[in-house]
């Protein structure tokens, strides 16, 4: 999991451990879970779940944690992707002011 600050806002991203490294394939699809982006910290699930909260950004790579942004209501089964069997998904937060 790797956080950083864009333009003023929090970007996660996050993958799971096993498809660190790989790129994925699905027709016109590739994605590659690239270590540079992704690859910050390997971290456990709670402080996975209290980055998911403090960012305004996210790009998720994998059945595992994608599930769990699934499970805590950050993301929609309806708004992910499979992609080689594996789960992805992004999400953005506004401030409504």
């Amino acid at each position: 999991m790797k956080m950083s600050t864009v333009r003023g806002e929090v970007l996660l991203a996050a993958c799971d451990r096993s498809v660190l490294g790989k790129t994925l394939r699905d027709g016109k699809i590739h994605l590659t879970v690239d270590r540079s982006f992704y690859l910050g910290a390997f971290v456990n699930e709670k402080m996975y779940i209290e980055s998911l909260f403090m960012c305004s950004i996210a790009n998720l790579v994998g059945n595992t944690v994608v599930g769990i942004a699934e499970r805590e209501g950050y993301v929609s089964p309806d708004n992910t992707l499979v992609i080689s069997g594996i789960r992805y998904a992004q999400f953005a937060t506004m401030e409504v002011g």
